[in-house]
């Protein structure tokens, strides 16, 4: 997997990509990040790579030039171009299926904002995607590209330690993580549940399909509604019949 960011401020990614997970990823080959400083593509003396938008209004807006220059430098033809994504608030929200999705892409290139944004010409002509991580506004689009390398990087084949950790956690299959315990057994008089002490995987994984639902359920119930709406049903519980099952008893 590579990934290539450009932004304003490069030196926002520099302790990112040594981090122990990203750090693991790109010793190991599993992926590649590369990090452009926007400003190597402007060309006035001053390094300008903003201006105030047109029409007036607070703040300045990032100029187009520079982005067009540093994707014809870097990939040359349209055809040779990655995936290319803009970090803005008013993207696409950024959920487990879109970075499953992004994952799969083999090479991404993360525009990053400042300011009041980027020039919509960058958009129409460059961008394949647009994504927010929240319904919030940020300084700038450097945190959201951070939480989109990480998350694409744990989904990478040979990344995560134990293959079923990008399985077993949150938004993995639509609902939230079920409670972890370690040891010791009791803390504090808070004691762990007897049943992830019991050693029947057949009730531990039934537990923590129920805690999840529970849990899921109470704390985001927007994610509960898509995952039933999407025929989301707990493995654990007893199966409605089908019509063919009611087909079956009647011979």
């Amino acid at each position: 997997m590579r990934i290539d960011v450009l932004t304003l401020f490069p030196e926002y990614f520099s302790g990112l990509v040594q981090a122990s997970l990203l750090g693991r990823a790109i010793d190991a080959g599993v992926l590649h990040v590369e990090i452009h400083g926007l400003r190597r593509w402007t060309t006035d003396r001053h390094r300008t790579a903003d201006d105030m938008p047109y029409g007036g209004g607070a703040g300045m807006v990032l100029k187009p030039e520079p982005f067009f220059a540093a994707v014809d430098a870097l990939y040359g033809a349209v055809d040779a171009r990655p995936r290319t994504v803009v970090l803005t608030p008013r993207g696409h929200l950024l959920d487990q299926r879109r970075v499953r999705d992004l994952a799969d892409s083999g090479h991404l290139l993360l525009l990053c904002g400042r300011y009041e944004g980027i020039d919509e010409r960058v958009h129409d002509g460059l961008a394949h995607d647009e994504i927010s991580i929240g319904d919030y506004v940020l300084a700038g689009g450097e945190v959201a590209a951070a939480v989109v390398i990480e998350a694409v990087t744990r989904l990478q084949p040979g990344v995560m330690g134990n293959v079923h950790s990008a399985t077993d956690e949150s938004h993995a299959d639509g609902l939230l993580e079920y409670p972890q315990y370690t040891r010791p057994a009791s803390f504090r008089d808070m004691a762990v549940p007897e049943i992830l002490r019991s050693g029947d995987h057949a009730r531990v994984a039934a537990w923590r399909a129920q805690q999840a639902l529970e849990r899921t359920r109470r704390v985001r119930p927007d994610l509960y509604a898509r995952w039933e709406r999407r025929g989301g049903r707990n493995p654990h519980e007893p199966r409605p019949p089908s019509d063919d099952d009611i087909d079956d008893a009647r011979d």
